[in-house]
């Protein structure tokens, strides 16, 4: 189906036509037709999948369409900052002859950009993508007026409730009005999520687009590893692996900034990213990684939903993600837009569970590579055999024109 079909507005059809859209996604076809006729909707849809033209482009119809008059009309609540600027910079490509404006709110930012933040949540900004930790900050001030807001949408709700964002949910929703249209957007449906839907929605319809299963034209391999084995590996993958971009995930930060030292020791240019970095560095690293100045980046999880870049054609895991979903959007940051991609996972002995758990998320083994002859032996993949016993598993995973824009965007530290 062609996004000439939804009967957008002209205006916001030249932004589409610009952005290089064409044929909508699954979820778009799905879920653009609902949300124009005005219902509430949960929907199960991963990175990756087009969700965020799905919801934005609705809503920006809407709101050229009925000459909105409010100070903010639309609110996008995320849970990392890199996905909050990256949704502001797709509002801003699509609404390009639209006098639609906007501003993301992300947290990690100085008091300057706070009184710019100020500025445009009293004088108004049509769309408001924001952390839910700065919005509460502002919301506390008591100048935030949302009483005009018509949409409320919620991305990747299940991450923001993992991360500790119930309470602040809640408050942001007890400052909205009980009339308008509540969007839900989730890469999986746990209970709590559901609980959560029905508390805030009204009579939804329910999508289910995400299948928790990475593109088949990526290529997944594992590497069955001794702890101490993986960084000399790790070197070699990114030495001897072609590759225009490549991302290095670890789940803790503290490995995050040893690996990034150790490869830069081997006079390799590399980058890190993680939550202790300052904002500014961050944006920095992203740049420079987008730019192809910096070619390999090591990070948490952190920018494993936040980032879009063509390029990657290399992930390589250094650990095991303990949630599968995790696993599925960090080798989901290769392979994008129909170009191919590798993704590899160094598993280690006491990772082989979790390993096992993920291979039965996706449906079949995954590829075990030959480890080189000059890293020494390795151990045999038997994941049954090292679960303890009682049935307890080493680990596991959760399943289940005339233009306005606010180059400041801003939440909680992460």
């Amino acid at each position: 189906m062609r996004f000439t079909e939804f009967n957008f507005q002209p205006t916001l059809l030249e932004g589409i036509e610009s952005s290089g859209y064409d044929t909508a996604t699954p979820v778009q076809e799905q879920v653009i037709p609902l949300i124009m006729d005005g219902k509430d909707l949960i929907a199960s849809a991963q990175t990756g999948t087009g969700k965020t033209a799905a919801f934005l482009l609705p809503m920006m119809n809407r709101l050229i369409t009925n000459n909105h008059h409010s100070k903010v009309s639309g609110l996008i609540v995320v849970p990392t900052r890199e996905l909050a600027i990256q949704i502001g910079q797709v509002i801003e490509g699509l609404s390009y002859f639209t006098n639609i404006s906007s501003i993301a709110i992300y947290g990690g930012s100085d008091g300057q950009n706070f009184v710019a933040e100020k500025k445009a949540l009293q004088t108004g900004a049509d769309i408001v993508v924001c952390t839910p930790g700065r919005l509460l900050a502002h919301l506390k001030m008591g100048y935030v007026d949302f009483n005009g807001i018509q949409f409320l949408v919620l991305d990747e709700a299940d991450r923001m409730l993992d991360m500790g964002f119930q309470d602040d949910i809640n408050t942001i929703i007890g400052h909205l009005p009980k009339k308008r249209q509540t969007l839900l957007f989730s890469a999986t449906m746990p209970e709590k999520i559901r609980r959560l839907a029905r508390e805030i929605l009204h009579e939804p319809a329910e999508i289910n687009i995400a299948i928790s299963k990475p593109p088949e034209k990526i290529v997944q391999k594992a590497f069955i590893v001794y702890e101490p084995q993986k960084l000399p590996l790790v070197k070699h993958l990114l030495q001897s692996t072609p590759h225009r971009s490549a991302v290095v995930f670890c789940g803790r930060k503290q490995d995050v900034k040893q690996l990034t030292r150790d490869l830069q020791q081997s006079k390799m240019k590399v980058a890190e990213i993680h939550s202790d970095l300052e904002q500014s560095m961050r944006e920095e690293v992203l740049q420079g990684f987008t730019s192809g100045r910096i070619p390999i980046i090591i990070a948490t999880d952190i920018i494993s939903r936040g980032i879009d870049v063509d390029t990657i054609d290399l992930v390589i895991n250094y650990d095991v993600p303990h949630d599968g979903e995790d696993y599925v959007h960090r080798i989901g940051r290769t392979a994008r837009a129909e170009a191919d991609g590798i993704a590899m996972t160094l598993v280690s002995e006491r990772e082989q569970n979790l390993f096992a758990d993920i291979e039965s998320l996706l449906g079949k083994p995954v590829e075990k590579a030959e480890v080189p002859e000059k890293f020494g032996a390795v151990p045999a993949y038997q994941p049954m055999a090292r679960r303890p016993r009682g049935g307890g598993g080493g680990g596991g995973f959760h399943k289940g024109g005339k233009k306005k824009f606010y180059h400041k965007n801003s939440g909680r530290k992460n």
